[in-house]
């Protein structure tokens, strides 16, 4: 899984608020019903415009208990694909429609929030299993081979 995170990672993952500002981290919960947050919060007052972290596929669009969701599933990815969520927003794309990375795809609303000034919850999913995603934005330093020194040579 997660040569499929670094391989999306590597092509055009980005961060959904510009500038990204981190004002609640990824804190898994020690069981799949325990207590945790399961995605981080990004500062974005009502009315930030919100961008796909990667392509993909809008899989849903609409309301969840009183709040403005977005998912858009990453194909290619993982078996289940990855999804990456949104909330609270107002969509600005419908169901089916395919996306790319950096596209405006919604706007942050207001909404029952922890955040002093909003924010947006994004979140990310393999099936019913949550994954920081963060891990979308892992940029690995190419490769490069380094002179050895103090070691003698054979021969």
């Amino acid at each position: 899984m997660y040569r499929a995170l670094l391989a999306l990672a590597l092509t055009a993952a980005t961060w959904p608020v510009i500038p990204p500002a981190v004002v609640h981290p990824w804190a898994p919960p020690a069981n799949p019903y325990g207590p945790g947050h399961r995605g981080i919060d990004l500062a974005a007052p009502p009315g930030t415009p919100i961008r796909a972290a990667a392509a993909g596929r809008i899989t849903f669009a609409g309301q969840v208990a009183g709040q403005g969701v977005l998912t858009i599933t990453l194909p290619g990815t993982t078996t289940p694909p990855l999804r990456t969520t949104y909330e609270p927003v107002h969509p600005l794309v419908t169901q089916g429609t395919e996306v790319t990375a950096g596209e405006v795809v919604a706007t942050t609303t207001e909404g029952p929030s922890h955040c002093p000034t909003g924010c947006l919850h994004w979140g990310l999913l393999r099936g019913q299993t949550y994954l920081n995603p963060l891990l979308l934005l892992h940029r690995a330093a190419p490769s490069r081979l380094l002179p050895v020194t103090g070691v003698a040579e054979a021969g």
